[in-house]
Order: C-alpha cells, then structure tokens, then sequence
C-alpha cells in the first residue's frame, strides 16, 4: 500500500465519563446518549474541512487540513455538544485534544508521532476543555493565539522534552477564567512545591507525593464539608504537571476568589491555583469565613 506524507491537525473529541454512565442509566440509554453525542461532533467536521479517520468507543479521530480549521471545529464541537438539550435529565460533556504536525497517511488511516502527541494531549484535557500544543499555537493567526493561554510543560512518557499544552477559550466563563489566572500569576512563588488548604482549623499539603484532595460532604473525603449545597464528592485539588489544579464535579459549582476579591464560578470545569486564595462550595456568599477553604502555594 502507498503512503503519503502530509501535515495535519489530528484531533481526538472524547465523551466524559461514558463508562459510569453506563452504569448509572443501563446500556440502551447510555448508547443512545453517547451516538447522539457523537453525532453531534462527526457533525462539525464537514464545515471545516475535517476528516473523521475512526471512532474508538465513544471517542472520535479526525484530522483537518490547518490548525485553524481544527481550532475552529474544537469549538464547534463545544458549543454543540453543549446546546444539545438535556434527555431523561441528562447531559453530556466532551474533552479534547489537537495537535498539528507531520503523518504518514495509508489506506484512510493516520500513523506517527504527531498523532501519538496528539492522543496524549487529549488524555491529558478535563470536562469541558479543548487542549492543544505549541505548534498548533504558532501556526494560528494571531487573533486565534489571543484565545489561547499555556497551563502547563507536560511530560509525555518515551518523550525527553517537555511540551507546553495551551488551554482554549471557547466560552465566556473560559475568558473570565483566563483573567483571573492573570491576576493570580503576579502573585505567584516561584518555585513553588507545596499547597496548603485550610479548613476547619486543620491543614491540608498537596505536592508530588500527596497528589490529590477530595473535598465534599461524603464520608470517604480527606475534606468533609456539612453543608446542604455541597455534593457528595464536590471537587478535588490535584498536582499535576507540576501545577496544583482544582477540579468541579459538583451539582452547584465552585465559587473562587482572589485576595482582591475577585471571583468566578466554575461548573464541572477546573482552573490552575496560583499564590492564595479562597473557595466556596456550592454558594457564591464569602461571608462567613468558617465555611470557607483558604489556600496558599508554600515557598520551595
């Protein structure tokens, strides 16, 4: 069989948490779900210029001709999969992933190392998010860079670089987000190794080696919280490529706020932490301090 070399976006769009849906609401109505799903994103690909190679599962391979057209079909997808209305009250969510480089294309199929990269970003995108690499941001116009901000220097097993991952703006709350980070970032400690949360008179570390936080109302959380508006497991603080991420997987959201007293609400979405600050579960009232979960990045 021949091949033939080209430059291409690779694109992986991925359901989350398609498995525990599954078993939440049987098999028929999960698959329902999930091909409406992935129809509604196989939809996106024509207007751009894309290309779908195979589905994995509740996964989807695509390629696209330019990063711009790749960039472009993310947020399409977003924004459809989103506006699709809620069945049996249920809504679905998707992650993805892009990269853009060079592949070997044969018999319909795409191979190499740019797919690889791009398979890994993806893994590495949460609910709701679009993830891309440094050559996808270097190849878009500069009003498309603007959209763009890097989170983290990922490191990809069998790889000896780093490679910065650059999170997309695709909504309003991503903008606000984004804004956020910024005022953040110039109070930020370098070398930073460690994140203090304070709760309840007691102290929380999370570093390399005590990676993770579950904060909510359920018994099995390192952080239980009594409140009628906290979900059973609402959110969870994580170290992550070096960064100390905090992760909404609640009913009512995440209410965040900086020392200047600046706040966003994040709804099954997650945002970097950098220098200090508060959260509160499931309500938007900073009031009573009691019930607030201070945070700190600690001195290397």
């Amino acid at each position: 069989m021949s091949q033939q070399k080209s430059k291409l976006a690779i694109l992986f769009a991925d359901i989350c948490d398609s498995t525990a849906l599954y078993e939440r609401v049987g098999d028929a109505l999960a698959r329902h779900l999930t091909a409406r799903c992935i129809t509604t994103m196989r939809g996106q690909l024509k207007p751009f210029q894309g290309v779908l190679i195979k589905t994995i599962g509740d996964e989807i391979m695509c390629t696209f001709p330019n990063a711009t057209y790749a960039f472009d079909a993310a947020c399409a997808m977003q924004k459809a999969v989103r506006s699709l209305p809620a069945e049996h009250g249920i809504s679905l969510h998707i992650r993805i992933g892009f990269h853009y480089g060079d592949v070997l294309c044969e018999a319909g199929d795409v191979f190499g190392d740019a797919v690889n990269v791009a398979a890994r970003v993806a893994s590495a995108a949460r609910i709701d998010q679009i993830m891309t690499t440094l050559a996808v941001h270097d190849a878009l116009p500069p009003a498309l860079q603007d959209q763009t901000h890097q989170i983290m220097n990922a490191e990809f097993k069998g790889k000896q670089e780093k490679y910065p991952i650059f999170q997309i703006t695709w909504e309003e709350d991503d903008e606000q987000s984004t804004r956020f980070n910024a005022t953040l970032q110039r109070q930020t400690v370098t070398n930073a190794q460690e994140l203090i949360l304070q709760y309840g008179g007691q102290q929380y570390r999370i570093n390399a080696e005590h990676n993770r936080v579950i904060i909510g109302r359920g018994d099995t959380c390192d952080i239980i919280v009594n409140n009628n508006l906290t979900s059973r497991q609402h959110a969870r603080v994580e170290y992550r490529f070096g960064k100390f991420v905090l992760v909404d997987q609640s009913t009512n959201g995440t209410y965040l706020r900086s020392p200047e007293g600046q706040v966003i609400h994040l709804s099954r979405n997650e945002m970097i932490l950098q220098g200090a600050g508060s959260f509160s579960l499931g309500q938007a009232s900073f009031d009573h301090r009691h019930e607030l979960i201070n945070f700190s990045i600690v001195l290397a």
